[in-house]
């Protein structure tokens, strides 16, 4: 199993949370907020994305990173491996994500109380937050919210690296490697469609992940989605669209501009 490629997924995730963390946090009242637990859990799930991705791609079609823009495989297999990687990702990182939504979703410092009086943040970090999870809603606990995460990440990343896939070869003549702004304008719009795509999902996601917390329980899926549109309407699913968008383009653009000149370093 190649393992470069995680390693320049681990380093390029990193890269593009220097520009995703101050947006992603504006919808949490936090600027960088967290900065030390996202520098490593973005950084985590690019390695399994990208890892996960290229291996799966190697194992399908026997295609090397050191060809793959040369001799590129087939879109079938860049949909296989896509939702391979997806797949992977929801699964293995559900309780690394489900920590950043916690953290995230608090409004206070730890312990400081609003001015109406209400409870403060109950997380110190995450491990606190890991450990409490753990504590109190035991191990299934720490998996809340998975089953909408693997129906986002799937099929998102499916068509996330589909579209990189086909704009490389589109803007790039037979045979060569695409260049640095082909790489950037790619993975930019690689970004934003997945984004357009996953933001209905990530809605429900983040509100099983909070399920109980802000005295609102759902039956799984089916039922937030239910509940959802019937307190805030379809537009629900709309939610943070707009903040998703301006943030994909600029993080993915980067992202894939790090990691392919990653691998030429590494390899």
């Amino acid at each position: 199993m190649p393992l470069e490629e995680f390693v320049a997924g681990w380093i390029s995730g990193a890269v593009g949370l220097a520009l995703g963390h101050p947006v992603d946090t504006v919808k949490v009242l936090g600027f960088f907020k967290g900065m030390s637990f996202p520098l490593l859990s973005v950084a985590l799930v690019n390695s399994v994305m990208f890892g996960a991705y290229s291996n799966a791609l190697l194992y399908l079609s026997t295609t090397h990173h050191h060809d793959r823009h040369t001799n590129p495989p087939s879109y079938a297999h860049v949909l296989t491996a896509g939702s391979f990687s997806g797949l992977m990702q929801a699964v293995v990182l559900a309780p690394v994500d489900l920590i950043k939504v916690r953290l995230q979703n608090q409004l206070h410092p730890y312990g400081l109380r609003s001015l109406a009086g209400a409870s403060g943040a109950q997380y110190r970090g995450p491990v606190h937050c890991g450990a409490s999870i753990f504590r109190e809603e035991g191990v299934m606990g720490l998996f809340r919210g998975t089953q909408a995460l693997v129906l986002r990440d799937t099929p998102t990343l499916a068509i996330y690296f589909l579209t990189y896939t086909s704009l490389c070869q589109a803007m790039t003549a037979q045979g060569r490697e695409p260049g640095p702004v082909t790489v950037l304008v790619a993975g930019g719009c690689a970004g934003t469609v997945s984004w357009v795509l996953a933001t209905p999902l990530d809605v429900i996601k983040a509100r099983l992940q909070m399920d109980g917390v802000k005295g609102v329980s759902y039956c799984g899926v089916w039922d937030c989605i239910r509940i959802s549109v019937r307190r805030d309407g379809p537009q629900v699913f709309l939610k943070g669209l707009t903040l998703n968008i301006i943030r994909a383009f600029p993080v993915n653009a980067v992202t894939f501009l790090s990691y392919e000149n990653i691998l030429k370093l590494i390899c």
